[in-house]
């Protein structure tokens, strides 16, 4: 499969390495240039291209950028053909993100990704921290594999993104359609919490959506204790500790 990649930070880089692994033929950008990716990126095979080559000529498109730079990559995504999938891995942090009052007042995430990309979208790798997705991969059939939910609204977004997602040694577990992908967002039980193909049905029935700001907010608030600031990642046992602990 051709695929492009915006966005090599934690989550994008390893997918990058994971899918050019797989066979797949993968295109990958940022926002500096493609000069500045570095070659521990494109160490499976992927390629370093400007952001709009990285979406031409592909089967899929997949979005790790903040979810505060969705809207500024809109204008690039108009052009990208109506059967290409775009998957979006994003999640909305206030600190990070600044205030987003749709999302705020109860818009699910990934419907208002839709909305400022003028598309739909799959939602995937959105639920699973970067040192468990660098690390916990297993081959398929393990039986302690991890699983993560998917989200779409077409067969296709929905199957394409299932596919990428085993291809990148995890289960991928079809979470329904946008409307639902609520499930999966940040203070939502499965969200960073590492769990396997069996455990995470219930967590997913068990969402509350009233309960998830607060307890996305309270992690935040931990994970600044901890490390100093709010954007540092904390040591990855720590984080699936504390996310066991507020969202399960």
């Amino acid at each position: 499969m051709k695929i492009g990649i915006l966005g090599v930070g934690n989550i994008g880089k390893t997918v990058t390495q994971r899918l050019s692994a797989a066979g797949h033929d993968v295109k990958v950008a940022n926002s500096r240039g493609p000069q500045t990716i570095d070659a521990d990126v494109l160490s499976t095979g992927a390629r370093a291209v400007t952001a709009a080559e990285a979406v031409q000529d592909v089967d899929a498109v997949i979005l790790s950028i903040p979810l505060n730079r969705i809207a500024r990559i809109a204008p690039l995504i108009a052009d990208v053909p109506a059967d290409t999938v775009v998957i979006d891995t994003s999640n909305y942090y206030p600190a990070r993100d600044n205030r987003i009052e749709a999302i705020d007042a109860g818009q699910v995430e990934s419907l208002w990704v839709t909305e400022q990309l003028g598309r739909p979208v799959a939602k995937a790798w959105n639920a699973i921290g970067s040192h468990s997705l660098a690390t916990r991969d297993k081959p398929a059939g393990s039986p302690d594999r991890m699983a993560i939910p998917v989200a779409a609204d077409t067969d296709r977004d929905r199957r394409v993104a299932m596919t990428l997602v085993e291809d990148t040694g995890l289960d991928a577990f079809d979470a329904g359609t946008l409307a639902d992908s609520w499930r999966q967002q940040p203070g939502a039980p499965c969200y960073c919490t590492d769990l396997t193909r069996e455990e995470l049905p219930g967590a997913l029935a068990a969402a509350q959506a009233g309960r998830l700001p607060a307890r996305r907010d309270l992690a935040v608030a931990a994970i600044q204790e901890r490390v100093g600031d709010g954007t540092t990642n904390p040591d990855a046992e720590y984080g699936v500790r504390l996310s066991r602990a507020l969202y399960m």
